[in-house]
């Protein structure tokens, strides 16, 4: 199932990509946005000061952009990392209910079963 980047990843896909310079439609492409979304999201970088532009036609990082960018890096590499722990601890939840507790009921059924045909048997 694929994952909708949320906000933070957006912004640091179109800082990334106009950290060397940069036109609006190598942002469009690199970063795979919309047109409409381009210029959304161009407009808000350039209002919180993280890009730049001179005539209206490239786009450079500022200086709070590549700050953004780096804690950014970090971040997303911390986040990365915990959801592969929280997988693998999903992971181990599915297998002990899955081994452990399935099981059991299986075992509670079989009783159930043995205890009513001993019942049976009594009565009969």
């Amino acid at each position: 199932m694929a994952r909708y980047r949320s906000r933070l990843d957006i912004i640091a896909d179109i800082l990334g990509v106009v950290s060397d310079g940069a036109r609006k439609t190598q942002i469009m492409y690199q970063a795979n946005l919309s047109y409409k979304l381009l210029t959304r999201y161009l407009q808000d970088v350039i209002d919180m000061g993280l890009v730049k532009t001179e005539d209206g036609t490239i786009y450079e990082l500022t200086s709070k952009g590549s700050a953004f960018l780096r804690q950014f890096k970090g971040y997303n590499e911390r986040r990365v990392e915990a959801e592969a722990q929280l997988n693998g601890v999903q992971n181990e939840k599915m297998i002990l209910e899955t081994k452990f507790l399935n099981s059991k009921k299986a075992d509670a059924r079989s009783e159930n079963h043995a205890n009513t045909e001993e019942e049976e048997e009594t009565e009969g």
